[in-house]
């Protein structure tokens, strides 16, 4: 099953929400290279500094406790996502892998 992950058009937030049944806190922030993310699991930092494109697994490692992918999609074409568009226009989601 796919989740969205609400965000805010801001340049810099912190989100908190459940993915997989565990707590994780996100970190997204606009840089003069790139939108970035930085994920804690339970607190435990498992990534830090990713750039964000459009339609890339931001959880790249295979042995990672958090199964599923984490990517962004530009609702509009075929754009990384920017700030401004976040939660609108580029979408944070979340696939658990369910069907």
């Amino acid at each position: 099953m796919i989740y969205s992950i609400p965000l805010q058009p801001l340049p810099a937030q912190e989100v908190t929400c459940s993915l997989s049944g565990r707590q994780v806190r996100l970190w997204v922030r606009q840089l003069s290279t790139g939108l970035y993310l930085d994920l804690w699991l339970d607190e435990q930092p498992l990534i830090m500094g990713a750039i964000c494109f459009n339609g890339v697994d931001l959880i790249r490692n295979p042995a990672s406790p958090l199964p599923g992918r984490l990517f962004f999609t530009d609702t509009q074409g075929n754009a990384d996502p920017y700030y401004d568009g976040v939660g609108s226009r580029f979408i944070l989601q979340y696939d658990d892998g369910a069907a």
